[in-house]
């Protein structure tokens, strides 16, 4: 594929298909904690209001040589794989700010929820979890933790530095709701 190729219009169209498919499965902050209900809010569920509408390659089935279409898939398939990979590499990383060794940070604790980085999942997967055990090294900071994942409910041992924190358990014990009361038109706040 030669980068200065035009790309037609339905090629285009179907590529843009695909970034939207891996920016809108992204999970929202906050996530729930809750390991009943693994449910991960996404732009994409509030688009489509269906909670599993990802489709891969796998669901395709096979094509046949002779289909025209093959050659201009595998084209967008391409692009498509190009941009999940810059928006692993370049967006990943804004979430996961990282200080020198000199500046305290706040460790991973139980009850953290993460994003796992891993180059080799799929294009529109995001693998969420919650820390439920964290290990301390000989400096005493956490360099190790113990992950379950909400979809599988599988654990899992991984440096920290594969974790992207998207919700700490500090902000989740207060919980703030605003609620516009119909009868006298104010606005109620509440705390959990």
């Amino acid at each position: 594929m030669q980068p200065e190729e035009a790309l037609t219009h339905d090629v285009l169209n179907t590529l843009m298909a695909e970034v939207s498919a891996i920016v809108n499965s992204r999970p929202l902050v906050p996530v729930s904690t809750d390991p009943e209900n693994p449910l991960i809010l996404t732009p994409a569920m509030l688009l489509t209001q269906k909670t599993d509408y990802v489709f891969t390659s796998d669901h395709l089935g096979e094509f046949d040589k002779r289909d025209l279409c093959l050659a201009e898939w595998r084209r967008v398939q391409a692009l498509a794989s190009v941009f999940w990979s810059r928006w692993r590499k370049e967006y990943l990383p804004l979430l996961q700010q990282r200080r020198k060794w000199t500046e305290d940070r706040r460790d991973l604790i139980e009850g953290d929820v993460i994003l796992l980085k891993d180059k080799n999942i799929c294009r529109t997967q995001w693998p969420v979890g919650i820390i439920v055990n964290s290990f301390k090294s000989s400096d005493e900071h956490v360099r190790k933790a113990e992950v379950r994942f909400t979809k599988q409910y599988t654990l899992c041992k991984t440096p920290v530095s594969f974790l992207v924190e998207l919700q700490s358990t500090i902000f989740t014990h207060k919980l703030l709701f605003f609620v516009i009361c119909r009868d006298c038109d104010t606005v109620h706040g509440y705390t959990s």
